[in-house]
């Protein structure tokens, strides 16, 4: 078994898994750090990356299934950068598992955000929707592109492709919630509008729990939605968060007009000065939380079996243990 992109939050938690199920783990190392992490999560590090076609030959060879969770996510950057890593990258690893000849099931770790388009609110959305791309949205049109490559390549019975579409991924130790205080420390939070946009998250165990069920479960080319199987508010679910570090909520809000507005003026203003950083706010920000957005579960639920494995409750105490 293969797992890219192991050192991050996600996927150390997926070698864990896999571990502990019975499956022996490779990874991909690119730094010391990464092969330092992904062997303390008990892998065998394989140095070289997305970009080094001979590190993927040596990564996938003799493994019979891959799970591809590397992925440049970052709400701002050139397009050029996403199209790298997110595409190439995994056009590359699926050129790589298809020679091998002994990988059987090739599953990704996509995004919910992939049908993602307008401002409008989606409510409940399911996998009929069309994949969508907005050239302000680089990191999910990239998603998109980048599934779009991994569906098209599964052969039913010889090499089978699976692509799981989860929301926003949290739990202890999410990367994303260091940022978050650091934003409320310094008072640049706002709420888009009130915050009681609807919204859908996925525990990082529970990913993982999905992904673990896609490499034997449900037919090849198909995309799921995964998820906590509950939803909440922007302003319940960042407010939670905030409170497993003792931050209380802001308070400060911006309507929606305004906040595309400013997100539109900053991007024009780094992308211009070439400002290093990103902007303290975009529209692929803004798309991902500014508008309600649930997710209908229950094809996973009625080909992989999937149910998710930690409750909200859970995975909040989980978070507040030192």
């Amino acid at each position: 078994m293969l797992v890219t992109g192991g050192s991050g939050f996600v996927g150390g938690r997926l070698i864990e898994r896999l571990r502990s199920d019975g499956w022996t783990v490779r990874a991909l190392a690119r730094s010391g750090a990464a092969r330092a992490r992904v062997a303390a999560c008990g892998a065998e590090p394989v140095d070289g990356d997305l970009d080094d076609e001979a590190a993927l030959e040596r990564a996938v060879r003799g493994c019979d299934a891959v799970v591809h969770g590397a992925a440049l996510f970052t709400l701002w950057g050139r397009p050029a950068d996403f199209e790298q890593a997110n595409v190439q990258g995994t056009r590359r690893l699926l050129a790589a598992a298809r020679r091998a000849g002994t990988v059987r099931r090739f599953v990704q770790i996509g995004a919910a955000a992939v049908v993602m388009g307008d401002m409008a609110a989606m409510l409940r959305v399911n996998e009929a929707l069309p994949r969508q791309q907005r050239p302000w949205a680089p990191y999910s049109a990239s998603k998109a592109r980048s599934e779009a490559l991994v569906l098209d390549a599964s052969e039913p019975g010889r090499f089978e492709t699976v692509v799981l579409r989860p929301p926003m991924i949290w739990g202890r130790g999410m990367p994303m919630l260091d940022h978050l205080v650091a934003t409320v420390g310094r008072g640049q939070f706002r709420w888009v509008g009130d915050g009681s946009q609807a919204m859908s998250t996925a525990h990082v165990d529970n990913v993982c729990h999905a992904a673990v069920l896609a490499l034997t479960h449900g037919p090849g080319g198909q995309a799921y939605f995964v998820s906590d199987g509950r939803d909440g508010t922007l302003r319940e679910v960042l407010s939670a968060f905030l409170a497993t570090r003792g931050v209380a909520p802001p308070r400060a809000s911006a309507p929606w007009p305004l906040a595309w507005a400013l997100a539109a003026a900053m991007e024009w203003v780094w992308r211009r000065l070439d400002r290093p950083g990103e902007p303290p706010l975009t529209r692929q920000m803004l798309r991902l939380i500014g508008r309600p957005f649930t997710l209908d579960i229950a094809k996973a639920e009625r080909e992989l079996g999937y149910r998710p494995v930690v409750s909200w409750e859970q995975g909040l105490a989980a978070m507040r243990r030192p």
